[in-house]
């Protein structure tokens, strides 16, 4: 009689309203992340001038999050499928909301970075979770693509209140202030959540494997920091050896789930050649755009010379166009293709990169503005897509596994593209020439060199300011190329590895 009556019930809570309001609550876990990320950008010049971290220093800031979070995803979403991915958000959130309180009152460069790492172990159990739970309460195809790009969306439009708020908060408080906005998100989130949320969790799951876990985290880091320092300082013995330990850790690790009765990822979904197109989709993207990201507020501010909330609002424009191709991408996934709206969305987001080449000091807004705009339709058409084929792939038991592979190609896909297109930036403007009596640490990014003209007479510090900014500026518009070139080159192999790939109807 049980096994009679399952399926009846099944689909009468698949159609119960609080789907959405669950839903709701773990947009909340988005917001969360997405808010956490753009604020950092806004909040760079500060944090340099308080601190006064060195340029490699400042690139940490920027990336250790994502080295983290991108070590600690797989076996985050693999502990979820195991304890429960409600408990886990849960944690996580709480997790989360205090250590913003650690990063908002670092003092140092080094308890800066610290912060930072300790954040990215608690923001390792939100996406997944928040993923593999929509994954679980949504069963019907077009239901679960609609809450998919409600929560893209999601994301998309905390980049754009990110910006917003932080500038507010920037322009009447000190930077710590950026950091502390996570507090009320994470306590909504708790409350409602602990009340809303269905608990959701494999039925044959095995014990949480700690040698794979390790060798995850040792192997992601080990490789992300071998080309971060290749990329910085060039080939040498160190990072060759790190990047060897980090390969061969993650060969382990694939050679040992192989071999695991559950494993902690089961790497045979990658024999799914949509599953696999999906996710490079996502690591490439998001490597090509990251280092326009990470720098575009420091150009707003200390080149173009906005305030942090005038930065801020130029920033939306990429939101809005995310949010709004978002809702909309799996009805166009549907009707055209798989591939074709990921294609057609990766191939725009590198137009746009390769129209921010002609920046300059004076660039007028219309042509940034724009370029934004396309980036956030392509980005927002592309990642929708690629998001719902990765969940679609896999069952609904091993859902935060398989969001985390997702979340793992975005997170090291962020971390790669700060260090490799971040490098460049870095790289073409240390090589500026300064006016005689130009300090070193001018040298080492824009933020120091503003701090150093401060102190110089005018005359000098006019000719300090001009000549950093014009090689800041040549630094980012050859990073857009970069990032163009990468975007268009993805956007091709999306064609040929998305051929076939269809939405469930």
């Amino acid at each position: 009689m049980t096994s009679t009556l399952q399926p009846a019930l099944a689909t009468e809570v698949q159609k119960r309203p609080g789907r959405w309001l669950a839903l709701c609550v773990l947009v909340l876990a988005v917001l969360l992340v997405a808010v956490d990320a753009t604020v950092l950008g806004l909040a760079t010049p500060y944090i340099s001038e308080d601190l006064q971290p060195s340029g490699t220093q400042l690139l940490w800031i920027g990336d250790v999050y994502s080295f983290v979070i991108a070590g600690l995803l797989v076996s985050m979403g693999s502990l979820g499928d195991r304890i429960g991915r409600k408990k886990l958000l849960l944690v996580g959130a709480t997790a989360f909301g205090l250590i913003s309180v650690l990063n908002a009152y670092a003092t140092t460069p080094e308890m800066m970075i610290l912060a930072r790492a300790l954040l990215g172990v608690a923001g390792a159990t939100l996406m997944p979770a928040t993923l593999a739970l929509i994954r679980n309460i949504f069963h019907d195809p077009r239901e679960r693509s609609l809450a998919i790009g409600i929560w893209g969306a999601t994301a998309s439009a905390g980049t754009a209140v990110g910006p917003v708020v932080g500038g507010f908060l920037l322009e009447h408080f000190w930077w710590g202030s950026v950091f502390l906005i996570n507090l009320p998100v994470m306590v909504v989130l708790v409350l409602v959540g602990s009340r809303l949320l269905p608990e959701s969790k494999s039925p044959n799951h095995g014990p949480w494997d700690l040698i794979s876990v390790t060798l995850s985290l040792v192997g992601v880091i080990a490789a992300v920091y071998a080309v971060k320092d290749a990329a910085a300082h060039g080939a040498s013995g160190e990072a060759l050896a790190v990047g060897l330990l980090g390969a061969g850790a993650l060969f382990w690790f694939v050679r040992r789930q192989l071999t695991l009765p559950t494993p902690l990822l089961d790497v045979r979904l990658f024999r799914n050649r949509g599953f696999s197109g999906a996710v490079l989709a996502d690591l490439f993207t998001v490597l090509g755009l990251s280092g326009l990201v990470f720098f575009l507020s420091q150009y707003l501010q200390l080149v173009q010379g906005r305030g942090p909330f005038e930065a801020g609002l130029a920033e939306i424009p990429a939101a809005v166009g995310a949010v709004a191709a978002g809702l909309v991408a799996g009805r166009f996934a549907r009707r055209f293709s798989v591939r074709t709206v990921v294609s057609a969305g990766l191939a725009a987001v590198g137009l746009a990169l390769g129209a921010l080449t002609l920046l300059d000091r004076s660039t007028g807004y219309p042509l940034l503005g724009a370029a934004l705009l396309v980036v956030g339709i392509g980005a927002g058409f592309s990642f929708t897509v690629t998001a719902d084929v990765i969940l679609s792939a896999v069952p609904k038991d091993q859902a935060g596994a398989a969001s985390a592979v997702s979340e793992t190609a975005y997170e090291l896909g962020a971390a790669l593209g700060i260090a490799l297109l971040g490098s460049i930036v870095t790289g073409v403007y240390a090589g500026f020439a300064g006016p005689a009596g130009t300090p070193a640490e001018a040298h080492d990014s824009l933020g120091g060199a503003v701090e150093a003209a401060g102190s110089l007479p005018a005359h000098t510090s006019e000719a300090l300011l001009s000549a950093a900014r014009e090689s800041f500026v040549d630094g980012l518009a050859l990073a857009s190329g970069a990032g163009a070139a990468v975007l268009l080159a993805t956007a091709v192999a999306a064609w040929f590895l998305l051929r076939g790939q269809k939405l469930e109807v």
